[in-house]
Order: C-alpha cells, then structure tokens, then sequence
C-alpha cells in the first residue's frame, strides 16, 4: 500500500470479526461501506476508524482530565494513518429527556429565544395594549404633560389582590416614615396596631408625596426624588392619582400595562426558555404535560365494596390502619365498608379521597355510651399522588403511575411556558405559536418576516434570522418538513433522529473532518432519498470526507467508492471481497453486486394471497395529522402501510391501531389516539408489536435471555450426573444472581467504568476473563462444554450441539431462519444492530405456538438488512402467514411492498400534507394511482 496524503490507511484490523483486513478509504469522498448485516461493517467503520479517532482526540487532554476518563482501550489494529478528527452521527444518540424537542437540538430554539428577546413587541394579557417601559425622565415629562396645575398623590404599589392581614407591613412602612396608605381605594392615615381582614383579598399602596405640578425648579427637584423613591418601593412601578378626578395612571420603568398597571419583568433569553425557572410554566415545569389521578382508575367498579377491593390501590379488606380509618369515616357519616361504593355519600368520598383532620363523639344506640374518635386521613388520592412526586423507589413510582393519566397541563396548553412569556409578539406571533408550525410553514413565515419588521428590528435581527433560515433550511434538504420544533426528542425514530443531528452538522460548516453515518436513509421514502444523498454530497463538497454504512441502491450508486465486506455474516465475514467505484462493483461476483447489477432479485410472487374473507375495521382516526382516516383491513394477508416520512402511517398504527389491540387482548394502560370505532375484533385472539427498540439496555441481556432458550439450557446442565451430586440448582447457572456467578463483576463479564462527562466504559472482567461465572461453576460440563461455551457458541453452532434437545433445538432454529445464524447466544444486547435486536424479538415470537388468528405489527423490519437479509426475512413472515396470521408491515423499502398482498399508501406529504389514504389495493391496482409517490417508484420496481 502507498501511502498517499488523500486517504485513510488502515492497516491490520481485527476489531470482533474483522479478519485481519488492509483497507484504504480515500479523503474527501463520499464512500459507502456495505454488506450482509452481521458482516463487520460497523466493526470498522465505528469500533475501529471512530473508536480510534476517539482516543486520539482523548489523549489530548492533559494527564489531570485524562484521569477522569479512565483509559479508552485502543481499538484492535496494528495502524491507522491519515486519520481527520472524528464525528459519528448514530441511530440510537437522541437525548431521551423529555426536555429535549426538536428545536433545542437543531439550536433553531435557541436563536429564537435570542429574536424575541431583542425584537419582540410585548402585549397586556388584561387588555391586549401593547406593553410601555419608561425612563425616570420620561415619566416626569409625562406628568408635567398630563397634569399641569392639577394637584396629584404619587403612589407605590407594594400589595396587589392578595389575603392577609398586613399588620407587620403597616408597622414596616410607618417605620420608614411615611404617614399614609391607600387600602383597596381609599387613603388612610397610618395608626399603630392597624390591620385589614385577613379573608378579604387587598390591593395596598404607599403614599409617597402629593404635590401640586407646576414648572419651577422646586417642583422638578420634589417629582424627580418623589418618582425614585416610589419606583424603589414599588418595584420599579409607581401610580400618579389626581386629587380631584381620582384618575389613575401606572408608569414602569419594567414592561407595563398603561390601563391595568400588570407588568413583566424585561425580556431576557431565558424568559423564554421552557428549561429555566424564569420561563418554565410553574404548574408542569416547563414539560407541557402533567400526572393527574383517574378516579375511574382508583374506583373501577363503583358497584364493589370497599371490603371486597372497590379502591384498586387498597385492594380487599385487610386489618390494617388505613381500613381502620375508613371504618372511622364510615362511622362519621353513617355507612358501613361493606356498602357499595356508589352508596357512600359525597362528603364521605371527598374525606376518603382527599383526607381530613378531624375528632368527633358517636352516641352508641344501644349501650347509650358516647365514644370518641379521631380521623387523620391524608386520604387516597393524595397518597398517590406524594409518592409519585416525592418517592426515591422507581417501582412504588410506576405504582402510583397506574392510577395516574398524562394530560397537556390546563395553564400553558402544552406549549411549556409562563402565560406572560406567550404575550411577546412578533408579527402577531409568540414563540409558542412558532414551534408548533411545521418546518415548511416556518420557512414561509421567516422568508415573508422582514416585510413586516420595523427598521430597528431589522437592524436588532438580522444576523439571528440569517441563523435561523440557514438552520431551516438544512431540515428541509434532509427531507423532515414535517416536523415542528416543539415535537419531543423521545417520540423521534432513529432515522429521523440522525437526520436531525445530520443538519445540525451541516448547520455547523466544519471542514477537514471524516464523518461516519449509520444508515442515515431509515425511514425515509425513496423521493426524499435524493434529498439526502445532495446533503451529504454537499458535505463532501466543502472538503469532508463522508463514510457512509449503507445497504440503499441509490446511495450505493451514487458514492464515490464502495467497500463490499463479507462475504457472509459474523465469523463467516470481516474481509473485504471488493472495493472501487460503484461502477467496478457491478462487474464483481458478490452477493452486493449481484442485486445490484439485476442477477438476484426478490422475485415477485406469482399470486397474491386472497385473505379469509374477514376485516378488521377502524373508523375515524383523528389523532396528530390524521384527517378523519377510517382503513379496512383484510385478514390473514401480509399488509404494507406505505407513505411519505411524517405522513401519519405510525399515528395510525402505532400510536392509534395496536394501542387499540392492546387495550383489548391485555388490557394496556397506553391510549389510543382519538377513533370513532373498530370492528372485527373477534376474528383476531392475539396481537404482537415487533419494533427497532433495544432488547435490553444492559450487558446482562442477551439473545439467550430474551428468548427464553437459556431457562432450557440451565435446566439441562442441572440433569448433569456432576450437577445431581453437588446439589446444583438452575439459579447456580444463572449470571444474574449469587452462587453461581463471578461475584467481581456481578456475572456480566465485564466491568463498568463511569466516566464523568463521557458514556460508561465496559472492560472485560479481571477475574473471570469475561466468562460471568466462578470456578465450580464452569467445571459442570455438557457434551464437554461449561455453560460460559454454550453461551459464546453462536446460532449455527447450537443448532447443531442441541439437535437431540427439542425444547431447546425449535428456539435456536427459529433465530436461525430470521437469518441471525452467526450471532453467539450470551453477545451482550447493547451491540446488537436495531435489526439484529428486531430480528431476536421476530424469532422469539415465532417459536411460540402460533394459533392462526395472531395480528402481527412490525415497524420497518429491513432496517440494516441487507438485500439478501431480507429476502430471508421475508421467507419467513410469509410463512407466518401462510398459516392464517395476519402481518402488517409499516415500511418504505420496495423489495418489501412488492411482495405484500394489500397495500395501504398514506400522503401525499408529511406533516399537515398528509394524514389521507391515497390509495390501497394489491401492488398491481397502487401503480395505477397518478398521485401516489410510492406508486411511482413501485411501477418502476415492478417493471
């Protein structure tokens, strides 16, 4: 290999099943890495390039940083030559804060907090006036204007509408000399002891000076003093009354309402920032949801008792105290806890809900004696509600939970800010108004905005609106139009997550750096592929070097080179079979090339399946952008909901279909989306939601786990002759309890090292050298394997050691067939791809027994498939419902939706564009829609 300045040499990689590979990836080009899933593409594009761009980066820092970060292990590679700094732009990197939005990660937020600080016109929430603020010297030449030669009483407003009864404050104001105060309208001397009602709401001021205005020095000198000590007691407020016609006027040096006299504080940033104090709505905390108790949640069936377990959250009748203290109640207000709930009087209810403190006498009808007793309930409603807000215990709080419903907060209406931080206006709208727009209709706003701006805002807002029109218009090019700024973070997919962070870098105009995308085309239709592709073109253009893991036609074609990796998966790849332009590619005689160049395709059925002639029903789906959508689905067909990305296909089936389905069969707490009805619920007696999040979010998890194969395979070890003689239990082969297990690093085989300001650091266990469990343990051999080489065997291996074992053999069968033969059983979960973990969640279904009436929902399954990966895929769920299932399929791949039976296209456009059914019918009756996008390319792939 020479070494030229233009590349990146890579020499000697052996990172997990990478085989010794020499690559050379050239600089400033846009190259795509491809290959079957599992073959180490992500192996040498993040656990090798990027992992080592890391450390460099890391052993920069001084020795005294660097010992807060503990050691990053150098990625398993003899040399890396030509390496530029470094940005990995991943699927799984959103921020899950429910903090985050859209608008705080693309920054979009921040410049227009900035924008409505410095440009805003602000607006009485009383009257609707706009806001004044004047100098000391202002409002002296305002008085001379208005009141000349009229005698006035200047005023401080120190009390406005509040209860008490002010003694202390009366005493504090006589103290600093004043001889008088207004109380809600009428002037009174000062007198010791004084005080108001305290029930009584009050408006007080203090009267600082009355003076007749005239212009002559004296009185210029007496308002100047008079104003600066009245704008000192009243906050930066003052009021002016005239003697005779008791005409009020407020002057401010703060924002001010000139008729009502309200007034807000002066606009800084974090006024309208939903994540400080200064700006958060203080009813939700700036989260623009709250948890309120459900009663029907508390009391599901009014006709129970309270003894027979008519309050959930008590369940039935114990002897305890807080059955003691209902007993109490019921003596107060004369019923027993044997009645039926909906007997109980109101006022009992209000006691036995939201608590009450109180001591009362019963006469005792027959024994004539008087008994005394004492109520100290803090009642129900409000128990659950301090143990959600104030418990340490995560599961007591997702106890309290399920009494609980999540609602938009009644005083901000979601938007997540103070109500006077809403009356900050530009061109007749707030912030709040803006991040609900979608990103289309906010490009318009601004490109129409400077017509409407005064000279001074022009001058105030020009460079944040260049920002801000710069950042907008980089969303637009990575094809999220239909996302507004206020949507969270956590409601996000990958895709469009790393798009996010895609534009964000774009946003950024770095140069010189290598940039290495996952899949950035998830969950994006084929018409915003182009889109995509120009973004990360432009990247390059302005002198990046871009490389892309990728299994997408169009962007392998349109890279500058291509590295193939396989040629099979897991220990069966790690080599790279071919490299070069796209065009050399085609000529090759791998998989890739093959399905590229026409000689393997996914071959079209002949027939499409007819169904068993039932549907199932929903009407009027109204939830996000849906526009009244009512859909007919046959059963026992495989479905494909097609659609632009942001077009309604998740709110429709997501979000609104399976919660439905849920709620049904399991009785789950998750609402639909609003619906009118759904019929044909009979014909289905189970449904099943298969989606790309993790299978487990710690090292302990694993495929073996998930499915449930490894309870088998303990079960097995403890049928062992030497298992039987040392008394071994299945909880001995266990990782995640004592006994069996290496107690250093508690069974997960490696050790975790927590880093300050970085993500957690695994290093592989001292002890046991990563195998999870102790000595004795591992001396219980199968077939002369411990349980630690069960656990590093992969798929196609167990397949073959467990054949005489049904039990155990149909389970790593069917992670087989999903085509996941070359993944061990105990690979940690967190570094599976999202299509392994997709795939482990699809096969542990499968090897349940299936009854032939299962609805089975999957979200984008192909993602990080590759071509020949789903054609595999395919082979199986189309034998799941061969058998009478139903599969539903949300996707945009078109080797997937040539192959379904029915078709449902939702669109036309994202966001408010979308939310209509084009078209829906078998893929032959589709193509023939002029409107449809999907028809267009689905015309051509058919063809």
């Amino acid at each position: 290999m020479q070494h030229t300045e233009n590349s990146i040499e890579i020499i000697g990689a052996r990172t997990h099943n990478l085989k010794n590979i020499d690559v050379t990836i050239p600089r400033e080009k846009l190259v795509v890495i491809t290959g079957l899933s599992g073959s180490g593409k992500s192996s040498l594009a993040f656990d090798t390039i990027y992992a080592e761009g890391q450390r460099r980066y890391i052993e920069t820092f001084s020795a005294y940083a660097r010992q807060f970060l503990g050691g990053l292990e150098r990625p398993d590679v003899d040399k890396i030559d030509g390496l530029s700094p470094v940005i990995a732009i991943e699927q799984k990197t959103t921020n899950k804060s429910p903090r985050s939005t859209v608008g705080t990660i693309t920054e979009i937020y921040d410049f227009l907090r900035l924008l409505f600080a410095r440009a805003a016109d602000a607006y009485s929430y009383n009257t609707g006036e706009k806001m004044v603020s004047y100098s000391d010297d202002q409002i002296k030449e305002l008085i001379y204007d208005e009141f000349d030669g009229k005698r006035i009483n200047i005023l401080s407003p120190v009390i406005r509408s509040r209860k008490g009864h002010y003694r202390e404050l009366f005493e504090q104001i006589a103290k600093q000399g004043f001889l008088k105060v207004r109380v809600n309208g009428v002037i009174k001397d000062l007198e010791y002891g004084m005080k108001v009602d305290r029930y009584k709401t009050h408006d007080i001021e203090i009267v600082i000076d009355r003076v007749a205005v005239k212009k002559d020095e004296d009185t210029d000198k007496r308002l100047t003093e008079s104003i600066k000590v009245a704008m000192h007691h009243g906050d930066d407020i003052m009021m002016v009354i005239e003697q005779d016609s008791q005409e009020v006027r407020f002057y401010s040096r703060s924002l001010m309402c000139p008729t009502s006299g309200i007034s807000y504080p002066n606009p800084e940033p974090n006024n309208f920032s939903f994540n400080s104090p200064k700006g958060a709505c203080s009813n939700c905390n700036g989260l623009g949801i709250v948890n309120e108790i459900n009663l029907q949640k508390i009391i599901p069936n009014p006709k129970l008792s309270i003894k027979s377990g008519g309050f959930a959250p008590l369940g039935e009748y114990k002897s305890t105290w807080i059955f003691k203290q209902l007993e109490f109640i019921g003596e107060k207000y004369g019923f027993k806890i044997t009645d039926t709930i909906d007997t109980i009087p109101a006022e009992a209810m209000d006691m036995i809900l939201y608590g009450g403190n109180e001591k009362f006498s019963v006469v005792s009808k027959v024994m004539g004696i008087t008994k005394d007793y004492k109520i100290d309930f803090e009642g129900i409603s409000n128990f659950i509600k301090n143990q959600f807000e104030q418990s340490e215990s995560a599961s007591i709080k997702r106890w309290a939970k399920e009494f609980m419903d999540e609602n938009t907060c009644s005083e901000c209406s979601g938007t997540r800010l103070r109500k006077e931080v809403l009356y900050f206006k530009i061109n007749e709208k707030s912030i709040g108004d803006l991040v609900q727009m979608d990103i289309v209709e906010l490009q318009q706003w601004f490109s129409d905005l400077p017509n409407h701006l005064s000279d001074k805002q022009i001058t105030i807002s020009f460079e944040i609106l260049k920002e801000i029109n710069a950042r907008i218009n980089f969303l637009l090019d990575v094809g999220l139009d239909y996302l507004c700024l206020n949507r969270s973070s956590k409601t996000l997919s990958g895709g469009e997550a790393q798009r996010i962070r895609l534009a964000t870098q774009i946003g950024s105009q770095l140069v010189g750096v290598l940039y290495i995308l996952d899949e950035p085309s998830i969950g994006l239709h084929q018409r915003d592929n182009e889109r995509l592709i120009k973004s990360l073109e432009s990247l390059r253009d302005i002198g990046n070097s871009v490389l892309v893991v990728e299994h997408d036609k169009d962007m392998i074609l349109r890279a500058d080179h291509v590295i193939d990796i396989g040629p099979k998966a897991g220990k069966y790849g790690g080599q790279i079979i071919s490299q070069g332009t796209p065009a050399e590619l085609l000529k090759e005689n791998t998989i890739t090339a093959q399905y590229l160049n026409g000689k393997m395709k996914i071959e079209v059925p002949k027939t499409r399946r007819k169904g068993n002639g039932k549907f199932l029903k929903l009407t009027g789906a109204t939830g996000n952008n849906l526009k009244n959508v009512s859909i007919e689905i046959p059963l026992g067909q495989l479905i494909c909901v097609s659609g632009v990305s942001g077009s309604g296909k998740s709110t429709l089936i997501n979000e609104t279909l399976y919660p439905i389905l849920n709620t049904h069969f399991y009785n789950a707490v998750k609402k639909p989306q609003p619906y009118k009805k759904i019929e044909g619920l009979e014909y289905l007696d189970k449904v099943i939601d298969i989606d790309q999040s993790p299978i487990g979010r710690t090292p302990r998890s694993n495929p073996a786990t998930y499915t449930d194969v490894f309870s088998e395979i303990r079960s097995l070890f403890t049928m062992t002759s030497e298992a039987q003689i040392r008394g071994y239990k299945p909880g001995r082969f266990s990782f995640n309890v004592k006994g069996g297990r290496c107690e250093t690093c508690e069974g997960s085989g490696v050790r975790t090292i927590e880093m300050s300001f970085l993500p957690d650091v695994y290093v592989e266990c001292e002890t046991c050298q990563g195998k999870r469990f102790n000595r004795e343990t591992l001396e219980i051999r199968y077939k002369g394997k411990s349980i630690s080489d069960v656990l590093n065997m992969t798929v196609d291996e167990a397949v073959e050691f467990f054949e005489m074992i049904p039990k155990i053999y149909r389970k790593v069968k069917t992670i087989q067939d999903v085509g996941l033969g070359y993944i061990t059983l105990g690979q940690q979960s967190t570094t599976l791809s999202g299509g392994e973990a997709q795939r482990i969640k699809l096969a542990g279904e499968l090897s349940k027994k299936d009854t032939g009436n299962t609805f089975y929902i999957l979200d984008e399954p192909t993602t990080g498939l590759h071509f020949e990966d789903i054609r595999i895929l395919m082979d199986v769920i189309n034998k799941l419902v061969d058998k009478g299932n139903t599969v539903l399929i949300i996707e945009h791949n078109l080797d997937v939706i040539k192959l379904a039976d029915y078709i449902i296209d939702i669109g036309l456009e994202g966001g408010k564009g979308g939310g209509e059914v084009l078209c829906k019918g078998t893929p032959e009756e589709i193509i023939k829609n002029k409107k449809s996008y999907t028809a267009q390319f689905l015309k051509k792939e058919l063809s």
